[in-house]
């Protein structure tokens, strides 16, 4: 089977702090699943984290992927929330590179992946809760690479943080739910969710 390739299109001239925590878990988790990610679309006028770039299996490529892979879309797999097909271990076998159109986790959804959409790839869908980009890419991993049916894996939806002993945030999010029962996030997501508790969500990105 040919190894897999995770790739985020940037859709943003930046790249905040959360962005950078969950691209830096993607690129760790895929390096050690054998496959490969790439942050497609970069602007030239971004420049990415170090510790991103330093980041093994990490690629940062300034073109589009309509472009990287004008020769075969048919390989190509955009995770779109408004496909009518859900993925299945089965396209793991039809398709090498999975599209995620960023950011995902925008609450509520701005439909970023329409622009990717209309540029002719094949859709599958991961469920009917909104996730963050890493999780999507969690999710694909697990049923494309571990075989594992989208339906059988265990989720934390709508997680409550506790922020202090007097206030708490729900996520608006589906979280992969770990070995420990608490819902897989990014290391050092929760700092800094407390950190900017008293700012609006969308100022993370």
């Amino acid at each position: 089977m040919a190894s897999k390739t995770y790739i985020v299109e940037h859709l943003d001239d930046e790249l905040g702090p959360w962005s950078e925590l969950e691209y830096l878990t993607i690129a760790r988790e895929s390096h050690e699943a054998g496959a490969k990610f790439c942050l497609s679309s970069v602007p030239p006028s971004l420049e990415l984290p170090a510790t991103l770039k330093a980041a093994p299996g990490f690629t940062a490529d300034g073109q589009s992927v309509e472009v990287l892979y004008v020769q075969d879309k048919s390989r190509v797999c955009l995770l779109d929330p408004s496909a009518t097909k859900e993925l299945s271990p089965e396209d793991g076998s039809a398709f090498d590179v999975f599209l995620f159109g960023g950011i995902l986790g925008d609450d509520p959804p701005r439909d970023r992946t329409s622009e990717l959409r209309k540029k002719g790839f094949a859709g599958r869908r991961l469920g009917p809760k909104q996730m963050t980009t890493d999780t999507a890419v969690r999710v694909t991993r697990i049923i494309v690479q571990e075989k594992v049916p989208l339906e059988k894996i265990s989720y934390v939806d709508y997680p409550e943080l506790r922020i202090n002993k007097n206030e708490s945030t729900e996520m608006p999010f589906r979280y992969v739910k770990g070995s420990n029962g608490e819902p897989i996030m990014p290391e050092g997501m929760v700092d800094l969710i407390k950190k900017d508790s008293e700012k609006g969500f969308g100022d993370l990105f």
